[in-house]
C-alpha cells in the first residue's frame, strides 16, 4: 500500500502562516524604512566654485615730466602716488619762498578759517621797503601810508601779485625784524624737517633762500591744510585798501584743475611753479600737488606743468571692482542643479597706476537656496581699505524631489 501524505498539524499550520505574514510585515517594514530614510535623509552639500580674479590691476603710470631742473609731483591721499625727478640738491626758489613766509607769519600770527586777523597800519617805513624793492628789480604792489590792512589782506597783497615789499614788512611786523623773521623761518623749516631748505630773506629775491623739490612738496601740503592760505591762493583777483586791484601771477589758474599755489623766478632760479590742483577722475577728485623748478622760461614753464598733469590724470583709473549681477562662480549639486554666485552691488575704487586690487571670496555650502539668497561675500582691498559686496544666487536652487532622493538613498548615489 502507498503510504497516505501526513497531514499537518493544526500547530504547524499556524507557525508557517506566522512565518509568512511577519516575512511580509518585515519587507514591508524594509521598505517603509528604505522610503522614508532616503526622504529625509540630508542632502549632500554644495560648495561654490569660484570664477573670479584675485586681483584686479591697471596699466602703469607714465608720468611726463619736463627735462629740466627739478620736478616732483604727489596725489597725498594715494600711497605710491609720489615721484620725483631731476636734481635732489637745494636750489633757489624765487618767490616760492613766500609760502614758507606765510606759513612762518601765520605760525607766529595764526588765523582760524573766516578770520580776516588783526588790522596793521603801514607807515613810511613799509613805502621806503617798497620803493627800496623797485631799485633792486624786485616785484611789488603799492603802499601808502597810513593805509591799514588786515593781516589777511597783507598776506593777498603778498602771495598774488608776488609783493616783495609786503613779505618785508610782514616778516618785520610779525616778529620785530627781517633778521629775526629768517631765524625764526630757519628754525620753524627744521623742525618740520625739511632740511633741504633755507631762507636768506621773506621775499626770495635772495639766490641764498633754497629748497628742494622733495621739501616744496611737503611745504605745499601744509599752504593747502591751512584754513586761510588755501583760500588766498585760488584767488585770481583782489582789490586792497593802498594796493587796488591785484591780480594773481599764476595764470594757470582754473587750467587743467589748478587752484594755487605759488610763482617765482629770478635770472638764478630760473622760472619756478608750486602748484596744486583737483583733479576729476570719473566721479571722483583727486587732490594733487606738483613743483617745477628752474624752468627756462614761463612757456616752458606752463607747458611742462600741464604735460605733468595730464600724464598724472592719465595715471588714476576710475575701476568697478565688481558690478550688480557680475558672476563669481557656480554652485552645482550632486542631481544637476546649477546657478550663478552674482554680485548684488556695485564697488568703485579710485585707483593709481597699476596698484592692485585684492579680491578674495566668502561663500557658504547649500543643499538648495532660493534666487536672490544671500550666500557669500566679495572683499576687494585697496592700500589696506576694504569694500565688501554681498553674493547671491542668480536662479534657485531647489530640491531634487523624491524620487532623486529614492534613487539615492542616504543623499548619494551608488
Amino acid at each position: 500500500m502507498l503510504d497516505q501524505p501526513r497531514r499537518l498539524t493544526r500547530q504547524q499550520v499556524y507557525r508557517r502562516r506566522r512565518v509568512f505574514v511577519f516575512g511580509i510585515l518585515g519587507a514591508l517594514l524594509i521598505a517603509v524604512t528604505y522610503v522614508m530614510g532616503s526622504l529625509i535623509a540630508p542632502l549632500p552639500a554644495s560648495a561654490a566654485v569660484a570664477e573670479h580674479q584675485t586681483s584686479i590691476a591697471q596699466p602703469k603710470a607714465a608720468l611726463q615730466f619736463p627735462g629740466f631742473g627739478a620736478s616732483g609731483i604727489t596725489a597725498p591721499d594715494y600711497p605710491g602716488a609720489t615721484q620725483f625727478t631731476g636734481s635732489d640738491a637745494s636750489m633757489p626758489m624765487a618767490s616760492v619762498t613766500k609760502t614758507v613766509t606765510a606759513l612762518v607769519v601765520l605760525d607766529k600770527k595764526p588765523l582760524k578759517a573766516g578770520d580776516d586777523g588783526p588790522t596793521i597800519t603801514f607807515s613810511q617805513r613799509d613805502v621806503d621797503i617798497w620803493n627800496d624793492v623797485i631799485s633792486e628789480g624786485g616785484s611789488w604792489a603799492p603802499v601808502v601810508a597810513g593805509t591799514s590792512l588786515t593781516e589777511k589782506q597783507a598776506l593777498e597783497a603778498m602771495l598774488l601779485p608776488s609783493a616783495n615789499n609786503y613779505a618785508i614788512s610782514l616778516a618785520i611786523w610779525s616778529y620785530g625784524s627781517t633778521d629775526a623773521f629768517v631765524k625764526a623761518a630757519n628754525a620753524w623749516l627744521a623742525e618740520k624737517n625739511f632740511t633741504g631748505t633755507k631762507l636768506d630773506s621773506p621775499d626770495g629775491l635772495s639766490p641764498a633762500s633754497v629748497s628742494t623739490a622733495k621739501d616744496l612738496i611737503g611745504i605745499g601740503k601744509l599752504a593747502l591744510a591751512d584754513p586761510v592760505l588755501s583760500t588766498i591762493v585760488t584767488q585770481k583777483t583782489v582789490t586792497l585798501p593802498g594796493a587796488g586791484k591785484q591780480d594773481n601771477t599764476n595764470t594757470l589758474l582754473g587750467t587743467d584743475g589748478i587752484d594755487g599755489i605759488k610763482t617765482g623766478n629770478t635770472d638764478q632760479a630760473g622760472f619756478c611753479l608750486l602748484f596744486s590742483a583737483q583733479l576729476t577722475i570719473g566721479q571722483s577728485k583727486v587732490r594733487v600737488i606738483g613743483v617745477v623748478l628752474d624752468a627756462p622760461n614761463h612757456d616752458e614753464l606752463w607747458a611742462s606743468v600741464k604735460a605733468l598733469l595730464v600724464s598724472m590724470k592719465s595715471g588714476f583709473h576710475e575701476v568697478d571692482a565688481s558690478k550688480v549681477g557680475q558672476e563669481y562662480g557656480t554652485y552645482t549639486t550632486a542631481w544637476g542643479a546649477k546657478s550663478k554666485l552674482v554680485a548684488t552691488s556695485t564697488k568703485m575704487f579710485v585707483v593709481w597706476s597699476d596698484t592692485p586690487i585684492e579680491v578674495s571670496l566668502q561663500t557658504r555650502s547649500l543643499q538648495s537656496g532660493a534666487k536672490g539668497e544671500i550666500v557669500g561675500e566679495v572683499t576687494f582691498t585697496l592700500n589696506g581699505t576694504t569694500q565688501k559686496a554681498q553674493l547671491a544666487l542668480k536662479s534657485a536652487l531647489p530640491d531634487p524631489g523624491p524620487w532623486w532622493r529614492l534613487a539615492h538613498p542616504g543623499g548619494m548615489g551608488a
